[in-house]
C-alpha cells in the first residue's frame, strides 16, 4: 500500500508499431506529469508483441529515466488486453490511460485533471465531437455505437477515445472484471462511478487498421459480451416462424377442402426450404458464438502473459 500511495500518477500506454512515436510521447507525457505530480509519477508502457523496435527503444528509456516501466508481453494479445495489463501494473493514485501514437495528446492530462477536480468524479474520458475519417469511417462508427446501445442496453457514448483519467478505486473496480473475451469500452461503462465527458479532437498520424470485417467482428464480440438479446431474438423469431407456418398450413388445408385445389407447385416449397434452412443455420450460429464464449471463459486462461518487466529495479512479473 505504501508503494501505491507514493506514486501520485501513472500514465499507461500500449506499444504496437510505436517506434516512431515513443521518444516524443515520453517527452510530452513527462512534461505533463510533472505539472501535476512533480516527481511522483510513472509511465507504464506495455509492449503488445510489437514487430518493430518499440521494445528496444522503450527499454532504453527505462535506463535513462527511472519513471519509466516497460511491461513486455510474451506475444501480441490485442489492444484491450494489453491496456488491462498496463492498468494492473500501474501503482498511481490516479491513472491516465492513453494511446502512444500521439493521435491523442499527452497534454490532455492537464484539462482532464482540472475537470476531475471540478466535477469531483472518478473518471474523465475523452470523446470526439465528430468522428475523424471519410464517409465510411463516420457512418460505420455511428452504426456501431447505435447498434451496441440498442442490442446491449449499455449506454456507451459516441466517439469515445482511449484517453481517460481514472481514480484508484475506479481502476481497482475495472480490474475486477475477469473476462477472457474483452470489450474494454463496455467495461468502462459497466464499472460505474461518476464519469464526465470532455470533448477532444484526435490527430491522424496513420491510417486506420480497422477494416469492415474487423469492425463487424468487433461489434459481434461487443454485443455478445454484454447482452443475451440475440438469443432472445432467436427464440421469438423461431416462435413467430412456427406460428406463421402453422397458420399457413391451416390455410392450405382449408383451401384444399373448400375448393379441392391442390397446393401450389415446387417453387414455393423450394424457396421455403432455402429460407428456413438459412434461418436455422443463422440461429445455430448465434448460439455457437455464445457457446464459444463459454468455452473460452471456463478454461480460465490468462488473457495476457508477461515475459519481463523493465524498470523499478526489477525483472519479472509486475
Amino acid at each position: 500500500m505504501h508503494e501505491v500511495c507514493s506514486v501520485k500518477l501513472s500514465i499507461v500506454a500500449t506499444l504496437y508499431q510505436s517506434a516512431p512515436y515513443i521518444a516524443e510521447f515520453h517527452r510530452r507525457a513527462t512534461e505533463a506529469a510533472r505539472q501535476l505530480a512533480g516527481e511522483a509519477f510513472e509511465i507504464v508502457l506495455v509492449n503488445d508483441g510489437s514487430p518493430d523496435d518499440s521494445l528496444a527503444r522503450a527499454i532504453a528509456l527505462t535506463e535513462a529515466d527511472p519513471h519509466v516501466v516497460v511491461v513486455d508481453l510474451s506475444r501480441n494479445f490485442g489492444h484491450h488486453k494489453a491496456m488491462m495489463t498496463g492498468l494492473a501494473a500501474a501503482r498511481g493514485q490516479h491513472v491516465f490511460l492513453i494511446d502512444s501514437d500521439l493521435e491523442e495528446e499527452p497534454e490532455w492530462l492537464i484539462p482532464f485533471a482540472a475537470q476531475m477536480e471540478e466535477a469531483s468524479c472518478d473518471v474523465v474520458y475523452g470523446a470526439q465531437s465528430s468522428r475523424r475519417g471519410g464517409f465510411f469511417e463516420q457512418v460505420s462508427g455511428a452504426v456501431f455505437y447505435r447498434a451496441f446501445r440498442l442490442l446491449t442496453g449499455v449506454a456507451q457514448p459516441n466517439n469515445i477515445v482511449t484517453a481517460r483519467l481514472m481514480s484508484r478505486r475506479y481502476v481497482e473496480g475495472l480490474l475486477r472484471h475477469q473476462e477472457r473475451e474483452l470489450n474494454i469500452g463496455g467495461l468502462w461503462v459497466t464499472t460505474g462511478f461518476k464519469q464526465v465527458q470532455l470533448t477532444v479532437q484526435k490527430h491522424a498520424t496513420s491510417p486506420t487498421t480497422y477494416s469492415l470485417s474487423r469492425k463487424l467482428s468487433h461489434l459481434v464480440n461487443a454485443v455478445t459480451s454484454f447482452s443475451s438479446l440475440p438469443l432472445v431474438f432467436t427464440f421469438y423469431s423461431g416462435l413467430l416462424i412456427s406460428m406463421t407456418a402453422v397458420f399457413y398450413i391451416l390455410y392450405l388445408g382449408a383451401r384444399y377442402f373448400s375448393s379441392s385445389a391442390p397446393p401450389d407447385g415446387y417453387t414455393s416449397i423450394i424457396a421455403s426450404i432455402w429460407l428456413f434452412s438459412g434461418l436455422i443455420i443463422f440461429f445455430i450460429g448465434v448460439q455457437g458464438i455464445y457457446i464459444a464464449k463459454i468455452f473460452s471463459e471456463v478454461k480460465q486462461r490468462p488473457y495476457t502473459i508477461v515475459r519481463q518487466v523493465y524498470g523499478r529495479g526489477q525483472e519479472g512479473h509486475p
